[in-house]
């Protein structure tokens, strides 16, 4: 996606050799408008696939699924909570989750009566680095007995193995901005 690789290049703010803060449109002030662009791609490019959940963790994936879910037919979101709540009684499904930015281990968790078996769920998140929060929404749905119908990411820093590993895996991927490396605060695109 063009657009957002030339609002990376321009807004984006490297840090060291393997991150970049995109809080200005993405996840900390959200460029609602643009926002919506990015929920239209990926309704373009999981066209072929049956949706009837988007899951996503909390939270930065939020607006983002909920972006999305407009062109899968207001498809119902549902989203992992990095901690559980006392107000989430009932069975629940959990996996482990470290955070790359924040350094931290989550047991992610999602109430059972939200995702059921054989539904088929499209995951829906900001980043991908090196996977730990796409294989953790993965475990939760395949122990609910539901199908990944597949991956959306916005930005995917390829370079850190995460993408590589989930097609490994046989899970289909798809990214909208892919960065090969980001050194001396350049950001480099895949071809």
């Amino acid at each position: 996606m063009d657009k957002l690789k030339e609002r990376i290049l321009k807004e984006g703010v490297t840090i060291g050799s393997d991150r970049i803060n995109v809080d200005g449109f993405i996840n900390h002030r959200i460029d609602t408008a643009f926002m919506d662009e990015i929920g239209q791609e990926f309704a373009k490019r999981f066209r072929d696939v049956q949706v009837d959940k988007i899951l996503t963790v909390e939270a930065s994936g939020i607006a983002i699924a909920v972006a999305a879910a407009r062109y899968f037919g207001f498809a119902p979101v549902v989203f992992a909570k990095k901690a559980k709540p006392n107000t989430m009684t009932g069975d629940v499904y959990q996996a482990p989750c470290m955070s790359f930015t924040k350094q931290t281990l989550n047991e992610i968790t999602v109430a059972k009566k939200h995702i059921s078996k054989g539904e088929r769920i499209l995951i829906i998140d900001d980043f991908l680095a090196h996977g730990e929060a796409s294989h953790a929404l993965c475990s939760i749905v395949e122990q609910a007995g539901a199908q990944v119908a597949g991956i959306g990411i916005v930005i995917s820093k390829d370079f850190q193995g995460g993408k590589a590993a989930l097609e490994a895996k046989g899970y289909r991927v798809e990214t909208l901005a892919s960065v090969s490396s980001m050194e001396n605060g350049k950001v480099t695109f895949c071809e």
